[in-house]
């Protein structure tokens, strides 16, 4: 298994950058997992120099070389199938103006079209990691960092899917209905939350009581509000089912919540294809 890996400048200036503390609290997982990392030029030098995962990095240049172009080539199947990689670690700063060039867009959007993981926070890089080893029957607890990240009962779950995948969101929420209903609290986009909602009562959860809190539809602004509640860490995962094949009017209020989980210092995850997430609810089962 083969992942691509990215970090922004912010995440690798020091000895303490997000890059090394996940590079250090994940080694021994990445070396189990056998775990082949494809690094651009910043994340590879800043590994090199700490000496951190020598035995699973390989270059694929500077940004400026194309390195970021050649991940999105690989994501999608590479020009034979040993380039083919399964996922990409890429630690964003949401401040950086590279986080918007068409290649970072491009590496997002092929990860979503062919249901890899695309793990943008170091939160997210932690977990995964976890996640990995636990379907692989591997102990996720020599990733310490993640242990309390499946501590849903502490945690606030946002459920967002765009329209063609409303009905996968609802049957992934049934399938899963008694891990989701771990968490703490569970919030929605206002269709979605609807869906959702008469699921769940149909389970026989309290008639009364609604299973998500529901916030506006997308196009009205609920992304938006969702986003706030990140960044004031009142919701901690984000599953958020997007359909990439279709022009969303509202597309700035998706990348906004986007960013808004990207952004400095927030211990948020982000799952956003079907596939990913249910890898995590397995992964989730298994620790139980």
């Amino acid at each position: 298994m083969n992942f691509g890996l990215v970090a922004h400048r912010l995440h690798r200036l020091g000895p303490d950058s997000s890059l090394l503390r996940w590079a250090r609290a994940c080694a021994p997982g990445l070396q189990a997992l056998g775990l082949g990392l494809y690094a651009t030029g910043g994340a590879f030098d800043a590994l090199t120099k700490y000496k951190l995962l020598a035995d699973e990095l390989t270059a694929v240049g500077n940004g400026r070389d194309g390195g970021l172009m050649r991940l999105v080539s690989r994501m999608a199947g590479g020009l034979q199938a040993a380039d083919a990689l399964e996922g990409v670690f890429f630690l964003i700063d949401p401040v950086d103006p590279t986080s918007i060039y068409p290649e970072a867009l491009a590496l997002k959007r092929q990860c979503v079209i062919h249901g890899k993981p695309f793990v943008s926070t170091l939160a997210g890089a932690m977990e995964w990691v976890a996640v990995e080893l636990a379907n692989a029957g591997l102990d996720a607890t020599s990733v310490p960092e993640a242990v309390p990240l499946f501590a849903l009962e502490n945690q606030v779950a946002a459920l967002i899917a765009h329209d063609a995948l409303k009905d996968t969101m609802v049957a992934f929420a049934a399938e899963h209905f008694y891990t989701l209903s771990r968490f703490a609290g569970r919030v929605a986009t206002g269709t979605t939350g609807g869906l959702l909602n008469a699921m769940a009562w149909s389970r026989g959860w309290p008639a009364l009581q609604p299973w998500v809190s529901c916030y506006q539809s997308g196009p009205l602004g609920g992304d938006a509000q969702i986003a706030e509640l990140v960044l004031d860490r009142r919701c901690q995962k984000v599953i958020f089912f997007e359909d990439p094949h279709v022009a969303r009017q509202h597309e700035a209020d998706i990348q906004l919540m986007e960013r808004a989980v990207c952004s400095t210092q927030h211990p948020t995850t982000c799952y956003n294809t079907p596939t990913m997430a249910q890898r995590w609810a397995r992964a989730e089962a298994l620790q139980q």
